[in-house]
């Protein structure tokens, strides 16, 4: 019978831990990746509803910060959630009325921010134009991890002609 000796064994487990520590950091990198495109997607998918809704409806509606999953909350923290409803009267609130509300998102469950501490809601009108927004080039809303490493960063970028993409630093300045 042959065996293995200590001196193997050791350089066998030194490999294993070697490998073992790249695999773990890689294997953070890539679950912290897919989970910020998973908020940032989010969010840009309930805005493109939400455009594509007041156009089809020929109303406004909004899609505002929620913690409430019912109205709008003042606050410009997206990642507490927030709401997709037909505002009929342009109050930018539902008004208690349940029924308005189309897509409720609840806050993430991750330690990631997504504000640029201005926007704390987002109308389109009958034609899909974006209305409030407080800059005349839209609004750019930056996702950070808890980290706030820049190359994980992503922006959400709305024009005030309703066009909503995700940004990323190196491709927009204001994307920060």
């Amino acid at each position: 019978m042959t065996g293995v000796s200590l001196l193997e064994l050791i350089v066998v487990m030194g490999i294993a831990a070697i490998l073992l520590g790249v695999a773990a950091t890689s294997y953070q990198g890539i679950t912290t990746s897919s989970r910020m495109s998973g908020e940032i997607n989010g969010l840009l998918a309930d805005l493109q509803f939400g455009r594509s809704e007041a156009i089809k409806q020929g109303q406004n509606v909004v899609i505002c910060v929620s913690t409430s999953g019912s109205d709008c909350t003042a606050g410009t923290s997206w990642n507490q959630g927030w709401i997709v409803f037909v505002d009929p009267t342009n109050a930018h609130s539902t008004g208690g009325n349940a029924a308005l509300v189309l897509r409720a998102q609840p806050a993430f469950t991750s330690q990631d921010t997504l504000t640029d501490g201005a926007t704390s809601l987002i109308s389109f009108d009958r034609d899909g134009l974006a209305l409030g927004l407080l800059t005349s080039g839209g609004a750019v809303i930056p996702l950070h991890d808890s980290t706030h490493n820049a190359t994980r960063t992503r922006c959400l970028q709305i024009t005030n002609v309703g066009n909503v993409s995700v940004q990323q630093p190196t491709t927009l300045a204001a994307c920060t």
